[in-house]
């Protein structure tokens, strides 16, 4: 098996299958891939991508599990369900790919991230960072008979960093720019952005900003018994309630410098206790929720990156609410929106695409030519052999 590695470290170009699972819990990303090189000459094709909706019941579990207080029995036995969930999803795609399994170099899979813990929001000192996904990678390694990625948020925060964001590293590699600067935004549970000048002496860095959809979903989930608020029709029928959006703006998170992280575990509904929320309808509440995501992501590009004309390219569910992205051309007037599909990469697949990304860099890239741009310079992601 180690003799496998090296050939395929050495091979022109890998197909690998990048799996990520986001903070929404919406369904499993997998993107089938080639890339071709390594560093800044990495080209990326991107031959099949979907994603697989979670029934309600798996996605509910998955949920009832990235709690604070959740059974740890639970965690264990999901840990394995979810790698040998992954395996299952990958074979079956592979089968409707009519991909042969043989042609497949390595698995990248991501897992689900049950709990984040940066320093920055529980403050002890004596732990610093830390991060948990779930999913077995042995599992899908050996049910799927490939080499199999996984785990690569640890590496990140082992080097210093807070184990997120990743997308830096497929964003300087595949859309940084020498003619202007680009900022790549990427709109999941969590809003999270890279910022590319092309400036030399301007510094690079990749940040949260607060919620994406997640505060969004969780209102649609509890109070609407719906995954979340579909071209923003309920969102679309309210108006800002003014005393909550400043409630909402002084969350100690929105106040810390960049670069930062978090998580659901900031952004969930435990941050209305104090406002009554029995006095307002739930379109203005859906209204609320989605300007103040709207007016977070903005007022960080604007505070943090040199406010500039600059070209954002977009991705992530929250790409997909009209509403949300409305108000972010209203209040980014200076900016010009993009897909990432003027890259060839399809928006919903970028996650998954970043994935597959780390781990050919983890085979055959050299992690030094990450070190000018302010990233830990290291390679990401724990192998596990099929046998």
């Amino acid at each position: 098996m180690i003799n496998q590695l090296y050939q395929i470290a050495q091979k022109p170009a890998r197909r690998i299958i990048g799996i990520m699972s986001g903070t929404s819990i919406d369904g499993l990303d997998i993107a089938q891939c080639v890339f071709h090189h390594t560093g800044k000459s990495t080209q990326v094709e991107v031959e099949a991508f979907t994603t697989i909706p979670y029934d309600p019941d798996f996605k509910s579990a998955l949920h009832r599990i990235a709690q604070k207080q959740t059974d740890l029995e639970l965690l264990t036995l999901w840990h394995k369900r979810f790698g040998v969930y992954t395996a299952e999803q990958v074979l079956q795609q592979l089968k409707q790919w009519n991909t042969d399994k043989s042609t497949v170099d390595l698995i990248a899979s991501h897992g689900q991230t049950i709990f984040h813990a940066p320093l920055q929001t529980h403050h002890q000192e004596t732990f610093g960072n830390a991060t948990l996904q779930i999913g077995d990678a042995d599992q899908i390694a050996y049910r799927t008979g490939i080499i199999t990625l996984s785990d690569f948020r640890q590496k990140h925060i082992a080097a210093g960093g807070a184990g997120a964001p990743l997308a830096a590293y497929t964003d300087w590699l595949l859309f940084s720019s020498a003619a202007q600067d680009v900022v790549m935004l990427n709109i999941g549970g969590i809003a999270n952005y890279t910022y590319l000048p092309c400036q030399p002496f301007k510094k690079m860095f990749s940040t949260d900003t607060g919620p994406g959809n997640t505060l969004m979903d969780a209102w649609m989930r509890t109070h609407e018994g719906l995954s979340y608020d579909k071209d923003a029709a309920l969102a679309l029928q309210g108006e800002v309630i003014q005393p909550m959006l400043e409630h909402l703006l002084k969350h100690p998170f929105l106040h810390l410098p960049v670069p930062k992280t978090t998580g659901p575990e900031a952004f969930n509904l435990d941050i209305f206790e104090t406002t009554q929320l029995n006095i307002f309808n739930s379109a203005d509440v859906m209204a609320t929720l989605n300007y103040f995501t709207a007016y977070t992501i903005a007022e960080n590009i604007k505070q943090s990156a040199s406010y500039l004309p600059m070209k954002i390219f977009c991705s992530g569910g929250g790409a997909h609410n009209p509403l949300l992205m409305q108000h972010l051309h209203q209040l980014l007037p200076k900016c010009s929106f993009h897909a990432t599909e003027e890259k060839n990469i399809p928006g919903d697949a970028k996650e998954a695409v970043l994935i597959a990304l780390l781990a050919n860099e983890c085979i055959s890239g050299n992690p030094d030519i990450f070190a000018s741009t302010g990233l830990p310079a290291v390679r990401m992601g724990k192998i596990s052999l099929p046998g």
